[in-house]
């Protein structure tokens, strides 16, 4: 049942339908932008669409940017012979918290995940694949996707795809608690586990 008229039950249902917002949490995020001043409310909705039609792919890497190829890539300083791959762009921007990484990254966008029905080619692999065979100064690929099923499982299958191209291929140390997301952790494990990630 309509209690609150259409444009309101729209924006609820609007909000229901993001990841992790339950119809209450959804009800209290509407009302709390129709009690907005009205500048407020009009420049979120201008920043929602903003981000949505500037915001891409980096040609390089597959990170959300609105430059391409973005300050990551684009940065003469970094080392590119080394690349970090992580599964989502908050796994990046935990690396680049710690301040101990000076390589370039590759972002997959998900993990290979069966029961979900995510494959590799749902994922930014074949990206990966093409970027190695473009540069051919690459000397490691450190695997740092999460430390659960679906990370693990991603990690063995880009393992296997690169043995061939005689680059060596680390994987970040346990001292990432399993089971969790990377973007979680703080920036002291993660510089233990990239320190003394291994050879796989």
């Amino acid at each position: 049942m309509n209690y609150y008229g259409n444009p309101i039950t729209k924006l609820i249902e609007e909000f229901s339908g993001l990841p992790g917002i339950g119809r209450k949490s959804a009800q209290r995020l509407a009302f709390y932008i129709i009690n907005m001043p009205k500048e407020k409310s009009l420049a979120l909705a201008s920043a929602i669409v903003e981000a949505r039609e500037n915001v891409k792919y980096c040609s390089v890497c597959c990170n959300l940017t609105d430059n391409d190829p973005c300050p990551v890539c684009s940065n003469l300083k970094r080392d590119h012979k080394t690349i970090m791959i992580v599964e989502d762009p908050r796994d990046m921007a935990a690396y680049e918290k710690t301040k101990q990484y000076y390589g370039v990254y590759h972002i997959l966008h998900g993990a290979i995940s069966p029961m979900l029905g995510v494959g590799p080619k749902e994922i930014k692999i074949k990206e990966l694949l093409d970027r190695l065979q473009k540069e051919d100064n690459v000397e490691e690929v450190i695997l740092a996707t999460n430390p659960n099923v679906e990370g693990e499982a991603t990690a063995m299958y880009i393992s296997r795809l690169l043995k061939p191209l005689q680059i060596k291929v680390t994987r970040i140390a346990n001292g990432v608690p399993v089971g969790s997301d990377l973007e979680y952790v703080d920036e002291i494990t993660l510089s233990r586990a990239l320190e003394g990630r291994r050879e796989m």
